[in-house]
């Protein structure tokens, strides 16, 4: 029997408890200044200029997506849409405040728009948090199957066990060579399935069995979702366009293809790393070197040559963490790594032995935010075994980046697999790039920083 699907009522009660808040602010601030005493008129211009906010956010919404919610949604891609549509939404309420001729909007325009953010910021951020809790408890789940399992189907598989915040029940379908038709049926309607993955990397469907499938799933309700090849197909780099009403994939354009957009993140990096230079670095950088050179002998900053933008080898600086040695260029860190110096072991833990990249920013061999820069054999190795690989070198590399912050850095086990999350990470941020993400990036980034990330090495 399928399940009740909640998302829906999740999407109005979240809309009507924003309502709610941003009523409750324009009114605290209406009373707060006695507005009730202007008379009629003046209540009726308050009243419209509610309407018109609460308004223009739900509009807003269907531009920013705050209310599309999909269960995968990581909290890194969350709070990039949220904090874009509460700034917008904060300087449409500061415009309106402008033009109208509503005295406490006019007087209390800056008090009220940070009062918007901070309840409205915490009010989402706690309803996600929520969300995500309910559903590493078994509620709200989603039946999930595989058939036709490849390396692909594995990642994702292995994605879906690992975040039970993302409420996904996999149930097991041994695997045959003809589909048994009425016994999948059967097994749809005993576990509720929803969603059925089908990856189109591995062994292929007979065709009569392939179109039976869709048309069982369309019948039944089941949503057939398609897994693209990792190592076969560079899907990250098409987008789907049409003549008239005929499908085609086209060379995609990325937001950094654009001049503006370069010229944004470029600006940005640089006054980032002269404030971080300036402000930290100035004092920091002295007290690190002391204590490399007290704990061992060698160089304080460690150059180790790694692929840049469009594949360009540059040498990316940082503070030396190691013993030296022979290997650094040809043997990756290990976990209990007998290389890595006592220092160097707090050096990486905090990824403070990365700060001397910002001179690598300020010379525009690297970025702030970007796909991290690897060892040039690492690269080497996982080209060509992964299809999106490539994608990477379309942006300059970052000191941090989408990969770093949900965890994906360090030998984590099979690194063939967690190498294609990490892949599929920095294929997303080169495909979705915006400011407000990167922005979010860092944030995040500070966060580990200073509570410490268990897989830095």
């Amino acid at each position: 029997m399928q399940k009740l699907r909640f998302s829906r009522y999740f999407k109005v009660i979240f809309i009507l408890l924003d309502i709610i808040v941003i009523a409750c602010v324009f009114l605290f601030y209406f009373f707060r200044n006695n507005g009730y005493k202007y008379g009629q008129a003046i209540l009726e211009q308050n009243l419209l200029s509610l309407i018109l906010l609460i308004f223009f956010w739900i509009l807003l919404s269907g531009r920013t997506r705050l209310y599309t919610i999909p269960r995968n949604l990581t909290y890194t891609i969350y709070l990039e849409r949220l904090v874009t549509h509460i700034f917008i939404f904060i300087f449409g309420v500061i415009l309106l405040a402008k033009v109208s001729n509503n005295d406490f909007l006019k007087k209390d325009r800056f008090l009220i728009a940070m009062s918007l953010f901070l309840l409205l910021f915490l009010l989402k951020s706690m309803l996600f948090f929520s969300l995500k809790y309910l559903r590493t408890l078994g509620i709200n789940h989603r039946n999930v199957m595989f058939l036709r399992e490849d390396s692909s189907s594995e990642i994702l598989r292995s994605i879906l066990s690992q975040r039970k915040d993302y409420g996904f029940k996999i149930f097991d379908y041994p695997s045959e060579k003809r589909i048994d038709f009425p016994k999948l049926t059967e097994f749809w309607k005993e576990n509720g399935i929803h969603t059925l993955y089908l990856s189109n990397g591995g062994e292929k469907l007979f065709k009569e069995d392939e179109r039976q499938l869709f048309k069982l799933a369309d019948l039944h309700k089941i949503r057939i979702t398609l897994i693209p090849s990792i190592v076969k197909n560079n899907f990250f780099q098409y987008d789907l366009d049409y003549i008239e009403t005929q499908p085609l994939l086209v060379r995609a354009k990325f937001p950094l293809d654009y001049l503006t957009n370069t010229i944004l993140k470029r600006t940005f990096d640089i006054l980032f790393s002269i404030v971080v230079l300036l402000g930290i670095c100035t004092w920091l950088f002295p007290i690190i070197a002391l204590l490399i050179k007290l704990d061992s002998k060698g160089p304080v900053f460690f150059l180790q040559k790694r692929y840049g933008y469009h594949d360009q080898v540059f040498n990316c600086f940082k503070f030396r963490t190691m013993y030296v040695n022979g290997d650094s260029a040809n043997k990756t860190t290990e976990e209990n790594d007998k290389r890595i110096t006592g220092i160097g072991k707090f050096l990486r833990k905090t990824s403070i032995d990365e700060l001397p990249q910002f001179i690598n920013v300020l010379l525009g061999d690297m970025s702030v935010v970007g796909p991290r820069p690897h060892m040039l054999l690492v690269d080497d190795f996982y080209k060509p075994k992964i299809g999106r690989y490539v994608v990477r070198s379309m942006v300059k590399p970052g000191i941090t980046g989408l990969a770093q912050v949900n965890g994906l850095r360090g030998d984590t086990g099979d690194m063939n697999i967690e190498m294609q999350k990490r892949i599929l990470a920095d294929a997303f941020y080169v495909k979705n790039w915006s400011l407000s993400l990167d922005l979010v990036i860092i944030l995040k980034t500070v966060f580990l920083v200073i509570s410490g990330d268990k897989n830095a090495r």
